[in-house]
């Protein structure tokens, strides 16, 4: 079983209008509303490529609501802890042309429910995978992320870790089955910046030598660079396409790198990655199966 966590989904409230000008009347074309946070986005991407997943985390008042009943009609199993006060995030997403996005602080959480979070947490198994992607709220320790594979670390799971920074780099003790750092992200780790893929293969490294079996480095229209827990290095050039969407493109990849990585094959998982994070750029929203189908055959 996969699981996924998302301390802080939101309902993405996506408008696109003909221009934005600000201290106006702005009328949209058309509106659309999405159920996000990383987690969640691995969780729905996984779906579509056949996975179960059961996604934790947590939510509050009636926007939480909506986002666990939102999954469940998506057949996503929900199991978020239910916070007393506070309401689930809205973020708005303004597309004219550019992107404009305000994204909400969401509610805060107690220690008791970070306790009902642990006890879910303590039900994975061997065997399982889990997902912890995205920033922190403030009412979290800043070491959630380690608290959490310390409490795990006499089980045989796959841990995958998509965050930047110290909150990466203090993770790798625990031998992550997978980091994803972006090129820029990579960089800002070792206070570089990555400029061919000699540097970017070096520095990949250093983060294996540090504890991960798998660094997934994706590096936009560049396409992705991988190397693998035998330390082999994969190089998958990008998609071709439309891009209609940022939101998600890097969680979509998760998902197809755990679900093309079940028999080992790292090469085959970097493409279904790579295919999965371009369906979801040239789409609206998250990518479909079909989407992720067409650009895997163009791998």
């Amino acid at each position: 079983m996969v699981y996924t966590v998302t301390f802080n989904p939101a309902i993405d409230y996506v408008v696109h209008l003909p221009a934005l000008n600000v201290g106006e009347t702005n009328r949209s074309r058309r509106e659309e509303m999405y159920f996000g946070g990383k987690g969640i986005n691995v969780s729905a991407v996984l779906r579509e490529l056949g996975i179960a997943s059961k996604a934790l985390g947590f939510t509050a008042g009636f926007t939480g609501e909506a986002i666990e009943k939102g999954l469940t009609a998506m057949g996503i199993d929900a199991d978020f802890v239910r916070l007393k006060s506070g309401s689930s995030r809205i973020n708005v997403k303004i597309k004219s042309g550019e992107e404009t996005e305000i994204n909400a602080q969401g509610p805060d959480i107690d220690s008791a429910s970070l306790e009902e979070l642990f006890t879910k947490l303590d039900r994975i198994s061997d065997g399982d995978t889990l997902v912890l992607a995205g920033s922190i709220p403030a009412s979290l320790p800043s070491d959630i992320y380690e608290r959490i594979l310390a409490r795990l670390s006499d089980r045989k799971i796959k841990a995958v870790v998509d965050a930047t920074g110290k909150l990466l780099l203090n993770v790798l003790k625990y031998k992550p089955f997978l980091v994803k750092p972006n090129i820029a992200e990579l960089g800002e780790m070792f206070g570089v910046k990555l400029t061919s893929d000699a540097e970017t293969e070096l520095y990949a490294r250093r983060l294996k030598e540090m504890g991960a079996l798998n660094v997934l480095v994706s590096m936009a229209g560049d396409g992705a660079m991988l190397i693998d827990e035998q330390g082999k290095m994969h190089r998958c050039g990008v998609c071709r396409g439309e891009v209609k969407n940022s939101v998600g493109a890097g969680d979509s990849m998760v998902a197809g790198f755990i679900a093309g990585s079940d028999n080992g094959d790292y090469a085959y998982a970097l493409k279904l990655g790579t295919a999965a994070g371009g369906a979801t750029a040239f789409s609206d929203g998250l990518a479909s199966a079909d989407k992720i189908r067409e650009l895997l055959a163009t791998l």
